[in-house]
């Protein structure tokens, strides 16, 4: 009976911590996702923009 109950109590304590790990990679992939965003939204401002035009200008322009 005690090996019953200990089987029992076991697959119940896995059984609802099955899904955590797939929240916690849902939470995770929101966080980077809205990360890309904010990032991209720097990137594709004007200021930024220029200083990546430039920055790849000088570096063209000292290898060649």
């Amino acid at each position: 009976m005690v090996k019953t109950m200990r089987r029992f109590t076991r697959g119940v304590r896995h059984g609802c911590e099955r899904g955590m790990t797939t929240a916690e990679y849902a939470v995770g992939t929101l966080a980077a996702c809205a990360f890309a965003a904010v990032l991209l939204a720097v990137v594709r401002s004007g200021g930024v923009k220029s200083a990546l035009a430039s920055i790849i200008t000088t570096a063209l322009g000292t290898a060649g």
